[in-house]
């Protein structure tokens, strides 16, 4: 059997120096031309919470054939002191930071392109002040199921939903009795989805 390697893409990886996003970029920029974005430290900078930044961005970059986003904000903590602003800072960025990275960039990616956004294990696996994470992955996992159905021109999209990554230990005991995933694990997800043919689908990275 006869496989052909994707040509050369221009894929931009929002996020590109966290700690999810500097191993995806690790990979793709072998082969392909990764232009790495984020709020400070990046090629451009861009705030996802700003549908104006979003705008200019995309301006600013062109035409191109993947997107990654694996940047958002979300707050842990006790659902009992959760307030209405804490919610807002998940919906500005983690979510609707994504959704409209897609509902912008729909204008400017080539035809057959790609999108791959970010949620994670808590839409299924809640844990103790995590209902606000949980609530963000869960509709980004909604909105990737049903704009799927919709995106044209044979544009693919899906999300990537790690659990808990070896690199972000600070957090590990806000997850008892998960195992942390390895990165090279979490970053062949993002490679699947931007170099596969599947659509609508949440890679699970357990």
């Amino acid at each position: 059997m006869n496989f052909v390697k994707k040509m050369n893409m221009k894929i931009l990886i929002i996020g590109a120096t966290g700690t999810i996003g500097k191993h995806v970029t690790a990979v793709l920029q072998k082969d392909h031309e990764v232009i790495k974005a984020g709020s400070k430290s990046a090629d451009m900078q861009v705030d996802i919470s700003s549908i104006e930044s979003i705008e200019n961005f995309y301006k600013q970059v062109g035409k191109f054939d993947s997107l990654i986003c694996a940047a958002g904000d979300a707050q842990f903590g006790p659902l009992a002191s959760m307030k209405d602003a804490d919610f807002r800072i998940g919906v500005n960025s983690k979510l609707m930071g994504q959704v409209n990275l897609v509902l912008i960039g729909q204008h400017y990616i080539n035809p057959k392109g790609s999108f791959t956004l970010t949620s994670g294990a808590l839409a299924d696996d809640p844990i103790a002040m995590g209902a606000n994470i949980s609530t963000m992955n869960g509709a980004i996992n909604g909105f990737v199921k049903g704009a799927a159905i919709e995106l044209e021109n044979g544009v693919r999209i899906n999300a990537v939903g790690p659990d808990i990554v070896e690199e972000s230990m600070a957090y590990f005991s806000y997850f008892p009795g998960h195992v942390p995933v390895t990165m090279s694990r979490v970053a062949q997800a993002y490679v699947k989805s931007v170099l596969g043919g599947q659509t609508g689908q949440i890679y699970k990275v357990l």
